[in-house]
């Protein structure tokens, strides 16, 4: 339920036991309100004579006067004060008084009246009102005991007043720490991602945008563990573009690149999505296969050729397989070597080649 649901007296939880048990406090009994209640026709009388010399008082202080701006706001202040003096004396201090108590300090609170000026003005309202029920109540006796639940009614009051200004303050510091809360989780995530981010840079060739060496590294050395600790087996793809100097020298080294960045499209588009591509270095690529036997990487071999060779005929490729078989244990620098070895050994063959 949102807070536009409920009145300000459910969103503060005072309930009519909290009332009556706040009303205790100060000692307004049934029969001091009856009392108080006995001058309404006095007030009401000298209404106008009250709030006239209120305002013309408290306009005289600069921040008061700034915050009331104008003549149409002074006079819907005026009729407001007219109300809240003649519900003093009126005898009924029930939930709804209590609730119209927190909507006047959730109003004060709102246009920016502070605390010391609020109680400024409560100070000044009560001089008022008592000297009018001076003036006219004789009985000694019941004036002071007419002016005492006038004060504890007024401390009533002005706890209801501070009661919103502080669930007010609450709501503030519990919004600006739900915000704060979600602006600390959106920047973890964004450092997160960006970090991720800035680790993937670290580990991606910046032309061809498939893995590097060092990632090549990383990977197949816990592929390599895998692989033992499953008993399983590996495969290792060696790849070298046959005299891609002489690629660079005749066609320029836009088209080299243009060369390399579609070798890596070939290789990611014909390995499962288990193994792994990447850029060893220059015209270089590793691709490595777990849970793959070296037999079984002649279909990846044929398609990269195949792939290769649609849009470079007059190119080749020379390609050489190393590996480890189950319960074989070679280290990433042996089987890099055994697969470079036999890269070197399918150049002397002509056109793409692969040796297993």
């Amino acid at each position: 339920m949102s807070r536009t649901d409920t009145t300000l007296l459910e969103q503060m939880q005072i309930s009519d036991l909290e009332i009556a048990n706040r009303m205790e406090l100060l000692s307004l009994t049934k029969s001091s309100l009856s009392q108080i209640a006995q001058h309404k026709e006095l007030i009401e009388n000298k209404i106008d004579l009250i709030v006239d010399e209120f305002y013309e008082k408290q306009t005289e202080i600069d921040e008061i006067s700034l915050l009331i701006g104008d003549a149409e706001t002074l006079t819907r202040l005026r009729n407001a004060q007219r109300k809240y003096v003649i519900d003093l004396f009126s005898g009924k201090y029930d939930s709804e008084y209590v609730n119209n108590r927190l909507r006047i300090g959730m109003v004060h609170k709102r246009i920016g009246v502070e605390p010391k000026l609020y109680l400024s003005a409560v100070k000044t309202l009560k001089e008022l009102i008592v000297n009018v029920l001076k003036d006219h109540i004789e009985d000694p006796n019941e004036l002071e005991e007419t002016l005492t639940t006038l004060e504890n009614l007024f401390y009533f009051d002005t706890t209801l007043v501070f009661d919103t200004y502080i669930g007010s303050l609450l709501g503030e510091i519990e919004s600006a720490k739900r915000k704060t809360e979600q602006y600390a989780k959106s920047l973890e995530k964004k450092v997160a991602e960006r970090t991720f981010q800035l680790e993937e840079q670290t580990r991606l060739d910046p032309l061809t945008r498939i893995y590097n060496q060092r990632a090549m590294q990383d990977v197949l050395r816990r592929e390599l563990a895998v692989a033992k600790r499953r008993d399983s087996s590996l495969s290792f793809i060696y790849i070298d573009v046959d005299n891609f100097k002489g690629v660079n020298d005749l066609e320029g080294h836009l088209k080299g690149n243009e060369v390399l960045k579609f070798i890596a499209h070939v290789l990611t588009s014909c390995i499962r999505e288990v193994d792994l591509a990447c850029r060893y270095g220059g015209d270089e690529f590793c691709i490595i296969l777990p849970d793959c036997a070296i037999g079984q990487t002649k279909i990846i071999c044929d398609r990269i050729i195949a792939g290769f060779k649609e849009k470079y005929p007059n190119y080749s490729l020379s390609m050489g397989v190393s590996g480890v078989t189950a319960g074989q244990d070679l280290d990433t620098d042996a089987i890099i070597k055994l697969a470079d070895d036999k890269m070197y050994l399918a150049k002397k063959e002509p056109g793409s080649f692969v040796c297993y």
